[in-house]
């Protein structure tokens, strides 16, 4: 059995900071590239941030530069900081494989609202 779960999401205000994590089982993260998605209500789930094949990040360019992906392999763990948050930000976080056909279920996500 894999799991995914996510946490860390909260209300925040326009331009705070929200540290999140996802917690997963080794089988989730050996051998495949793992990255982190969002969907707000009624719009679909996209891509935010993810590490290449060759060890690199990348970035939706609506998080670039704010946003920042980590791991750590021996803790079965992944982070997303995310600075200077927009009220655009506001959405559920899910973290999963990269690869369409290695994705495993998805987890319950975390909310994270963004508001004044």
């Amino acid at each position: 059995q894999v799991q995914l779960v996510e946490s860390g999401g909260g209300l925040v205000q326009p331009g705070g900071s929200l540290r999140l994590s996802c917690a997963a089982s080794g089988s989730v993260f050996g051998g495949n590239a793992m990255g982190w998605f969002r969907q707000a209500p009624g719009k679909q789930r996209e891509f935010i941030a993810g590490f290449t094949a060759v060890g690199t990040t990348t970035y939706a360019d609506s998080v670039k530069g704010r946003f920042i992906i980590s791991e750590n392999d021996a803790k079965n763990t992944m982070y997303l900081q995310m600075n200077s948050l927009k009220p655009e930000d506001t959405a559920v976080y899910y973290c999963n494989r990269i690869a369409t056909n290695r994705r495993v279920n998805w987890g319950q996500g975390t909310q994270v609202t963004v508001s004044s």
